[in-house]
């Protein structure tokens, strides 16, 4: 009997060390991708804690592993080595529980179902009742600010919209955690600046968890409580910022001696991080 006990310790996961009191707790964690041209080491060494009701972004050039990096977490990838944990379990044991929402870079939303329907979708996966389903897409879309548009289709609405909408979808499955990867990317920048603002507003009443991937500097300084700034060839943080911004913030906190300073830091560690080398 001893030896099976044993045996099934043996087998469950390790969780990281620096899981108590973390969201998301990461400790040594490398992943290399196999290919038909060799092994491509994608990340490298992440050591990375992140406290429950934080705003995190994750800052880089292309190709640094800031979205394999969030796709880990969401276990959607599969780390070669290191220890993880979400919500202080595994990361599949967390997909499983449904502890976090996906927000993707392309709003992904079914052009032959209406834009509650959408939302809605997986509520109808999950098999809750219908009026529970109607409860949530009506609260989500209100957090949105997409009240009005329920009976709309996805094409007739604008691109900034459509994200706003994976948004409640997301949310719909009331997750501790948010991981958004670079979900303004292809906006313009008048609506991304709107989007933006309604984000913090949204992070503000629902004090989600939220990792965001961007490759915008103003966009992480502007969000984030920390951001990580991650260097290439294989991915590897290189600094981690507190910003220390007000909570309630606008957009013209931009042009403040502070936000200059957060952006100055950020910008010149991803040059020393680009050119860093083995």
């Amino acid at each position: 009997m001893s030896e099976q006990v044993t045996s099934q310790a043996a087998a469950r996961p390790q969780m990281p060390a620096s899981a108590t009191g973390s969201v998301i707790a990461i400790e040594d964690l490398s992943l290399t991708f196999q290919t038909a041209d060799g092994p491509v080491q994608a990340l490298s060494g992440i050591d990375l804690a992140i406290r429950r009701g934080e705003f995190v972004s994750l800052i880089g050039p292309s190709g640094c592993g800031k979205t394999t990096l969030l796709r880990v977490i969401a276990d959607l990838e599969q780390p070669t080595s290191g220890l993880i944990s979400v919500n202080g379990e595994t990361p599949d044991a967390a997909r499983r529980d449904r502890s976090y929402g996906y927000v993707f870079q392309a709003a992904a939303l079914y052009p032959w179902r209406t834009i509650a329907s959408n939302i809605a979708l997986p509520l109808e996966i999950m098999g809750l009742p219908k009026a529970e389903r109607a409860k949530r897409v009506k609260r989500n879309m209100e957090l949105v600010n997409l009240t009005g548009f329920e009976r709309k289709f996805p094409w007739q609405l604008s691109g900034g919209m459509q994200q706003r909408a994976s948004i409640a979808r997301a949310l719909a499955v009331e997750p501790d955690l948010l991981l958004m990867d670079e979900p303004f990317g292809a906006l313009d920048e008048i609506v991304r600046d709107h989007l933006n603002e309604q984000l913090l507003q949204l992070w503000a009443k629902t004090n989600k968890t939220i990792v965001f991937v961007t490759h915008s500097i103003p966009e992480a300084v502007f969000l984030s409580t920390r951001i990580v700034v991650m260097s290439p060839r294989p991915g590897r943080i290189y600094d981690v910022i507190e910003t220390g911004l007000p909570k309630d913030r606008g957009l013209d906190i931009r042009e403040t001696p502070e936000f200059l300073a957060l952006a100055h830091r950020v910008r010149e560690g991803l040059r020393a991080g680009h050119s860093y080398e083995d």
